[in-house]
């Protein structure tokens, strides 16, 4: 068994987005050691799916930039997945141009965040939301990408 995170990308929106090469690159940064022999699946899509997703799962009729499904439980054998990442194209598109950020290095800090809530980080309490964005800074720095949370404040 290989001990690298897989990461299988399907694309089923016409939206510009990254190579999947990249998006491997960056879960598995995020991920480190967490990752290691697990499989991650990347769905990028078109607002009306991100909307029926966010609403069914989140109670929020409107499309979102990334949605994470872990998967229950550790499975046996070969395969191990960790768990899905549901990604809209075009809300990463507006958002990286209302925040002025760089359109690679959104889809970068979504593909993080994403796949730190599929191994436990969440943002629901302000001390949990601190150490989600510190760890999400740590690894941006360590892709070379700008601290995201600078500009908003």
């Amino acid at each position: 068994m290989s001990t690298a995170l897989k990461v299988d990308v399907v694309r089923r929106s016409r939206a510009w987005s990254p190579a999947p090469a990249a998006m491997a690159r960056w879960a598995r940064a995020a991920l480190g050691r967490r990752g290691a022999g697990r499989e991650l699946a990347v769905r990028v899509v078109a607002s009306a799916e991100s909307r029926r997703l966010n609403a069914a799962w989140r109670g929020k009729d409107k499309p979102t930039n990334v949605l994470s499904f872990p998967v229950a439980g550790l499975a046996l054998g070969a395969s191990r997945p960790l768990g899905d990442l549901v990604i809209c194209a075009a809300v990463v598109r507006e958002e990286a141009r209302e925040q002025g950020k760089p359109l690679p290095d959104h889809w970068a800090h979504l593909v993080v965040h994403g796949a730190l809530h599929l191994i436990g980080y969440d943002h629901e309490r302000d001390a949990d939301a601190r150490r989600m964005e510190r760890r999400e800074v740590a690894v941006l720095r360590q892709l070379g990408i700008a601290d995201p949370y600078l500009a908003r404040e």
